[in-house]
Parts: C-alpha cells; sequence; structure tokens
C-alpha cells in the first residue's frame, strides 16, 4: 500500500492563453489531494474518493461504466473525475507494463472540485505516483507530470496544456509555454483564494474561447495579449515586486472577462478583494465559477471575501515548494 500527495495549483496569470501555445505561470499551493493505492489479486479497480470539494462528498464506484453516483454537482464534473483516475491507473499499468493489474484506490482532497485550483491534475498526478511505487517502478517527476498530461488531454478532448500536471508534480511557481515546461523563481506571495461553491466546466468554457478566437480578429488579438502580459509577469516575479504582480493580475482577470470566462459572483469576489485593499485579484483556472486568487498580506481581503456573499469560503494559501511526493510507502 503506497500514499502519495500531490498539490493543487493557481495562476497568476495566463490561463486560457497558454491552451494556444501562448506562456502561463502557474504556483502550486498547499492544498492536496492524497492518493492510496493497494494492489488487488484480481483485474478489478475500485476507487472510494472523499472531500473532492471543500463541502465534502463521497463517490464509489468500481469501474463499471454504468455506475453513477448520486452526488450534489454536475455529471459532467463526476464523468470526468472518474475519467482521470481511469486514466491515471492505465498510464500506471502501462509504465510497469501490467496492463491487468487490479487496484483498490482511495482518493481523499482538500481541493475544490472544479473549482480552478488544479484538483484534477493533482489527483492525476497522485494516482499516477503512489501507483506506479505500489507496483515497484519509480518514475521521475517529469516523466509523472506528461503522463498526467496525457491523462488530462484524453479526458479534455485535445484541449488540457501541461501547465496543471507539470506544476503539480514539480512544485513552485512553473512557466508553461507549449510544451517548454521548467521551474522558476519566485518570492512568498500572501495568496488569498476565495472559493463561490460552484465550478465551472473546463471543456465548455475552453470551447467558447476558441469560438471566439475563430469569429472575432480581437479575440485572437487578447489571447497573444495575456502571453505578453506573462513576460511582464516573470520580470515582475524576477524583481520580487509583489505589487506590479498584482496590478498585471488585474489586468490578466480584465482580458479573461473580455473572453467570457469570467462570471459574476467571480467578479464579485474580486472587487470585494480590490476593496479591500488587495495588489491584485482574478479569476484562476477555467473560470465560469469556482475560485479567485489575491494577494494581500494583511487580513483586509480575507475578511472581505468572508462576508462576500458571492463567497462561500476564504482562505490563505501558502507556495507549496514541493510537488508530487510519497507520504507512505
Amino acid at each position: 500500500m503506497v500514499t502519495a500527495s500531490a498539490p493543487g495549483k493557481v495562476y497568476l496569470f495566463g490561463e486560457h492563453a497558454v491552451v494556444y501555445g501562448e506562456p502561463a505561470v502557474p504556483c502550486a499551493i498547499e492544498l492536496r489531494a492524497r492518493v492510496t493505492v493497494d494492489r488487488r489479486d484480481d483485474d478489478r479497480l475500485r476507487v472510494h474518493a472523499e472531500d473532492l470539494s471543500l463541502d465534502g462528498f463521497t463517490v464509489e464506484y468500481s469501474g463499471d461504466a454504468g455506475d453513477r453516483p448520486d452526488v450534489a454537482v454536475s455529471e459532467s464534473l463526476v464523468e470526468a473525475a472518474m475519467g482521470y483516475v481511469d486514466g491515471a491507473i492505465e498510464q500506471a499499468r502501462d509504465a510497469a507494463a501490467e496492463p491487468a493489474v487490479g487496484f483498490d484506490v482511495t482518493i481523499e482532497s482538500d481541493i475544490p472540485l472544479g473549482g480552478g485550483l488544479g484538483s484534477s491534475a493533482a489527483v492525476v498526478v497522485a494516482t499516477i505516483e503512489a501507483a506506479t511505487r505500489e507496483l515497484d517502478v519509480e518514475l521521475d517527476r517529469e516523466e509523472i507530470a506528461d503522463r498526467a498530461y496525457q491523462v488530462e488531454h484524453d479526458v479534455q478532448d485535445g484541449e488540457a496544456s501541461r501547465a496543471d500536471t507539470f506544476c503539480s508534480a514539480m512544485g513552485g511557481a512553473v512557466r508553461v509555454e507549449g510544451d517548454d515546461c521548467r521551474t522558476i523563481g519566485a518570492p512568498e506571495l500572501p495568496f488569498v483564494v476565495g472559493f463561490d461553491g460552484g465550478a465551472g466546466d473546463t471543456g465548455e468554457l475552453v470551447a467558447g474561447v476558441r469560438s471566439l478566437k475563430g469569429e472575432y480578429d480581437f479575440a485572437e488579438t487578447t489571447v497573444r495579449t495575456i502571453g505578453d502580459l506573462v513576460l511582464q509577469g516573470e520580470r515582475a516575479l524576477d524583481d520580487g515586486d509583489a505589487a506590479e504582480i498584482g496590478r498585471l493580475m488585474d489586468f490578466n482577470h480584465g482580458l479573461l472577462s473580455a473572453l467570457g470566462v469570467s462570471a459574476r459572483r467571480l467578479d464579485e469576489m474580486v472587487w470585494a478583494a480590490r476593496d479591500a485593499g488587495a495588489m491584485g485579484a482574478k479569476l484562476t483556472g477555467a473560470g465560469g465559477g469556482g475560485c479567485v486568487v489575491a494577494l494581500d498580506d494583511s487580513e483586509g481581503t480575507l475578511t472581505a471575501l468572508k462576508y462576500s456573499p458571492a463567497c462561500e469560503q476564504a482562505f490563505r494559501a501558502d507556495l507549496a515548494r514541493e510537488g508530487v511526493r510519497v507520504e507512505r510507502d
């Protein structure tokens, strides 16, 4: 029996544009998915998952395509979650050259499902690590990230980027531009996260941006502008200039709103944070619902978000310097 964990993430800059080859900078945060894998004597797969949203719910299934849990989240999100786990197990089987091995898999996560904090990437990364270790195979973090990306690519119908999975596997701050992925330096940043209790449909939102790009030249220009903003953001990170990072986060949120991926509740949380004195605030992830991230080293933003009608939960999140790791072997 092996337990592995992997962190979630927030985007400083670049979500959505990264799908089209523009650079992005996500940062791993100390919210983790923990996956325990125990090899079975047969070829069946049994998965028990709980706490996949901040409210928490339980999903159990045994790999049967007709098995659909009754939970208070959208069916598309549940089906995607099951697809991520199945795909991660297939990657582990492939890495170990044991295509028929069965597993009991238990997943516990602090990360809201579909909230823009990289829940699926963390689960996939941790599952691959735990399952391969259970089969006495040790992969380096780059291979784990690559295999995890293949899972997300398949589940998201080819619309995924390498950003989430690479960040979860490596930890810290990373820069992703197409297939070029690397870790970068970053100061300690005072992240405050607000969660509206909902979730966006990543595939639908990415498809919406793609449709806009195909219809309007200015939408294509907006995506390229986000890429230019990321380059400026990297310089601010190098300088340790939190105020400039915050200003660029504000700008990035405006560009994402122009692409139609924000939502009223996300905008309300962003403005609550700004009005409370945050250096910057933006949605993080696919949008449509879920989370915003702000920079504020005072208590102002945290307090404002807790009292915002749009926000279900607010919390601080430390930068996770360590990516995927084995917790118990």
